[in-house]
């Protein structure tokens, strides 16, 4: 990794200055606040929190607008800024069946306890260009400009299914047992669950959703069932030693997804269902299901499977998903590479001249033969 380049400060300095004025834009145009781009690109602002490995509104709005609306500059901006706060500990694990749910649906049940909830999704929109967003009164109703939030039990799915043991219960590990911290430690192989979810939880949307993609055509015979999709407010709690109870640090918006996955049986086993699960930030449902299918195809394994597919491929899937790192690796190629290029350069001249010559000297022979 290079850590110093020589040279061209004046020349950096008045490229920072440039970036400034080109992040501002026409001055005539009022500029963006971080309360608009928090309310109005929330979907964004859910991206970036989650690739960034921190949930702060404020500052992924922030990132956002200094990064001139770039997603992954703007999450590389909140994992840079994360390693700058202290640590005081680990939350209590969220309890999502107790979520304040805003949007919840399941395609393997019609009619299921709670009910369907649409909340606010483009899934029935008609992918039509809305002029009227262009005035400057958008005349959205004031009965539904809230939202309305659903706090009612609403069992999971997979619950459901588990009550009739019809799906492979979800695994408990020891209370005691460590858990992975991948923005502690560096990624390793063999990768536990808890690992692997993490990795996902903070990995690339496209990446991932490109190999759920393949997954479902084939590459790995996952064509999956989605159990249940949920979004909506959960408490994030903290045990304090000092206080010795737990205590309510406040509540953070997520997208839970699980997955039903073909049957799955053996000698001792009964045929069931298996599950694969997928949380992130805020509403990010294309992220929750990309996530859950990949984490299911990575469990092939422990369930028995043969490997067949890169979306099964631990060290494939975990290595190249961060696109933090891939961006690092990349665009490292714009940086000055002149002396490596002029051994490459000169390589290539020497090898020129010992082909032509050898060229050369066949053709020579060919003739002398021929004479």
């Amino acid at each position: 990794m290079y850590v110093a380049v020589k040279g061209g400060e004046k020349a950096i300095g008045n490229a920072h200055k440039l970036l400034a004025k080109r992040r501002r834009g026409d001055r005539s145009v009022p500029g963006l606040t971080l309360d608009q781009i928090a309310e109005q690109l929330s979907l964004s602002v859910a991206r970036v929190m989650g690739e960034g490995s921190l949930y702060d509104e404020g500052l992924a709005a922030l990132a956002i607008k200094q990064a001139r609306g770039d997603l992954i500059e703007a999450a590389f901006l909140m994992r840079a800024y994360r390693t700058t706060v202290p640590r005081f500990g680990y939350s209590e694990p969220v309890e999502t069946g107790a979520m304040l749910v805003e949007r919840r649906i399941s395609a393997t049940f019609k009619d299921l306890p709670g009910g369907q909830v649409l909340g606010p999704t483009f899934d029935y929109s008609h992918r039509l260009l809305d002029f009227a967003l262009a005035a400057e009164d958008e005349g959205i109703p004031e009965d539904v400009a809230a939202g309305r939030v659903r706090d009612e039990a609403m069992p999971r799915v997979t619950d459901l299914l588990g009550d009739e043991g019809l799906i492979e219960p979800d695994p408990e590990p020891a209370t005691d047992a460590p858990v992975a911290d991948l923005t502690r430690e560096p990624l390793s192989f063999p990768a536990g669950r808890d690992l692997r979810l993490q990795n996902l939880a903070r990995g690339d949307e496209g990446f991932l959703l490109a190999l759920a993609y393949s997954s479902q055509r084939g590459y790995a015979r996952t064509h999956p069932f989605t159990g249940e999709i949920r979004y909506g407010a959960v408490d994030v709690e903290f045990y304090s030693e000092e206080l010795g109870f737990t205590v309510s640090l406040g509540r953070i918006k997520v997208t839970e997804c699980q997955i039903v996955n073909q049957f799955q049986g053996s000698a001792t086993t009964p045929p069931a269902f298996t599950r694969g699960y997928g949380l992130v930030f805020g509403q990010v449902e294309r992220k929750a299901m990309a996530m859950a299918m990949v984490e299911r195809a990575l469990r092939w394994e422990e369930l028995g499977e043969d490997l067949t597919a890169p979306v099964q491929d631990h060290e494939f899937v975990l290595s190249h998903s961060d696109n933090i790192q891939a961006t690092g690796f990349v665009e490292h190629l714009k940086l000055p590479h002149y002396v490596d290029f002029q051994a490459e350069l000169d390589l290539i001249r020497r090898l020129r001249a010992e082909w032509f010559e050898k060229r050369t000297e066949s053709e020579k022979n060919v003739q002398e033969a021929a004479e």
